[in-house]
């Protein structure tokens, strides 16, 4: 297979698995809550990460409660803290590990000008990481995310990066 062949197939499965990850976050979200405002936060919880934990572990909300999470990244690797069900976090993951392979994000943090770039003569556009109910936080940074919760169950608090998931770095919501 020729190199602008397979420059431009891998572009077409790339997109495709963006496009399934991000309709899958879209409708993942009606039933997990929506974004909070820091003046509404019932509480705040402090959550640090690191190479490749959550601390705590579990954490326990009330349905309608709005949090303040301060995440503290205390780890060498570039980490996020997104709010979900176990199936988006698994499409997150194809999302996260397209903007890896692409060079949108690296170990270590985000890079915005591989945000739109050409792969096979084809522009990439819209491999950012903005999603309400997510957050990356760079080695040694400190960030926040306001959320109010639903009754949703079933609900993980997790790291998407490529292997991250599956090295044990997911919590669970205990809605009560």
């Amino acid at each position: 297979m020729n190199t602008r062949r397979s420059s431009f197939l891998l572009a077409v499965l790339t997109l495709s698995a963006a496009s399934s990850a991000l309709a899958g976050g879209k409708h993942a979200q009606e039933d997990i809550g929506k974004p909070g405002l820091v003046s509404a936060a019932d509480r705040t919880i402090e959550v640090r990460m690191g190479d490749i934990f959550f601390e705590p572990h579990d954490i326990d909300v009330m349905p309608g409660e709005t949090v303040r999470f301060v995440l503290k990244n205390e780890g060498t690797l570039l980490h996020e803290f997104n709010i979900g069900k176990a199936a988006a976090h698994a499409a997150h993951q194809k999302e996260m590990a397209a903007m890896f392979q692409n060079g949108a994000l690296t170990g270590t943090g985000q890079d915005m000008s591989s945000m739109e770039h050409a792969v096979g003569g084809m522009k990439m556009v819209g491999m950012a990481h903005n999603d309400p109910n997510s957050v990356l936080i760079e080695p040694g940074a400190t960030k926040e995310l306001v959320w109010t919760f639903t009754k949703s169950t079933s609900l993980e608090f997790a790291c998407n990066m490529p292997g991250h998931y599956q090295s044990g770095m997911v919590g669970e919501f205990v809605i009560r």
